[in-house]
């Protein structure tokens, strides 16, 4: 059984995979997939494009619909960090176009703890445990 968490854009999945490259330099993009030359406004888009940040499975894509629904918090991927430094470096890089939903702070369960959702809508719990 293989799980991963499934993003799914209306047209800006390449320019957030390419967004998350420069968040997670160790991200591992396992396979790219796109849209045939014959698929009109969609011709070079992404189809279901494995990423890897950590050893945390996603899938990134392009919807042929534009839907009402996009990202909500109440769905985050959750990221346990090492080092301090490596967190508020990804913090602010999510923050630079995102928004805040729990500031970087102390919190009784964290001594480092963040919940941002980036420019994309996407959002990201940083833990530092």
């Amino acid at each position: 059984m293989h799980v991963s968490t499934y993003l799914m854009f209306t047209g800006e999945a390449e320019e957030a995979l390419n967004f998350y490259r420069k968040v997670f330099p160790d991200m591992e993009v396992s396979e790219v997939n796109r849209y045939p030359a014959d698929s009109g406004e969609l011709a070079g888009k992404l189809l279901p494009t494995r990423m890897i940040i950590g050893d945390h499975n996603i899938m990134i894509t392009d919807s042929p619909n534009v839907h009402q629904f996009m990202f909500t918090p109440a769905m985050s991927i959750f990221i346990n960090f090492e080092e301090e430094d490596d967190l508020v470096a990804v913090h602010d890089m999510l923050c630079a176009e995102g928004e805040p939903l729990m500031p970087l702070d102390d919190y009784d369960f964290s001594r480092m703890f963040a919940w941002v959702q980036d420019k994309f809508g996407v959002s990201w719990q940083l833990n530092l445990p």
